[in-house]
């Protein structure tokens, strides 16, 4: 299959947007906590494709495990390209090198790679089929894709107050729908694996994992990220846009998540869910 027959003109919206507070959270993200699903397999001398890449954060660690074999990696946003081949050039990885591009229109021959690998980009782009069909197409016979993306209704804020919880009115469940308005899918997480075997995908292994918040410093961090993106002014704009908040509402729920983090028992986890494939 040639990439004009699997490329697509529509472009996703990224709900997350590259603001500080987000790459705060990319920052957090490594190959050890990301990619626990997929080391095992690596070996060096592989050549490897990290998909929506963003800062490299865990790319970095993906180049590490199959040196001296290659890491490209790939996103769609100059800046997060930028960021990702600064952090290998600091951390000495010789071996991974980083461009933008098109997800659903890969700028690579069939079969070009052992290896590719993407974390929550399904999850943000509309045309998963697409995106799968492109992976496919560049993988070698044989080749492995793992993908690790969130599973919105399974993740909890305690107590949930007005903060967690996926139904009413509820700063969670207005994200969970605003991701959906852009496109995006909020339960890819537990859709892999049909998504997988939608694609072509065989020996197909599923796993979940939860990313928590328990400890002071988790919870500060989760907070400010919260108030830095959620509350951000574009955020809200595009919130109120799409009907799904008011402005009344997120001042309430600015005093409810100031409340939920002074709780004594406050909790938040994230469900992911992980697969890993193997091209025919």
């Amino acid at each position: 299959m040639s990439r004009d027959e699997t490329a697509t003109t529509s472009a996703p919206t990224y709900t997350m947007g590259y603001g500080p507070e987000f790459r705060k959270m990319l920052e957090r993200r490594n190959a050890a906590d990301c990619a626990a699903h997929l080391l095992p397999h690596l070996r060096p001398g592989m050549r490897l494709l990290d998909l929506g890449c963003g800062p490299g954060t865990i790319s970095v660690g993906l180049a590490e495990a199959v040196a001296p074999g290659t890491l490209l990696g790939l996103d769609m946003e100059e800046t997060q390209v930028e960021m990702a081949n600064a952090a290998a050039r600091a951390g000495g990885h010789d071996n991974a090198s980083f461009q933008t591009g098109d997800a659903t229109d890969l700028p690579f021959d069939d079969a070009s790679f052992d290896v590719v690998h993407c974390h929550a980009l399904l999850n943000h782009a509309p045309g998963t089929q697409a995106v799968l069909a492109e992976v496919k197409r560049v993988l070698k016979p044989g080749g492995l894709f793992a993908a690790r993306k969130a599973f919105c209704d399974s993740c909890f804020f305690e107590p949930a107050r007005d903060i967690g919880g996926i139904s009413g009115e509820t700063v969670w469940a207005t994200f969970v729908r605003l991701l959906g308005a852009n496109g995006g899918h909020p339960q890819m997480g537990g859709e892999l694996k049909a998504a997988f075997v939608e694609a072509g995908f065989v020996e197909i292994r599923a796993s979940a994992s939860f990313e928590t918040y328990d400890t002071a410093d988790d919870l500060a961090f989760l907070h400010g990220l919260i108030v830095g993106w959620f509350f951000s002014p574009l955020t809200m704009q595009a919130a109120v846009k799409h009907g799904l908040a008011s402005e009344a509402q997120f001042e309430h729920w600015r005093r409810s998540l100031d409340e939920w983090m002074e709780e004594p028992g406050a909790f938040a986890g994230f469900a992911w869910g992980e697969a890993i494939g193997r091209k025919p």
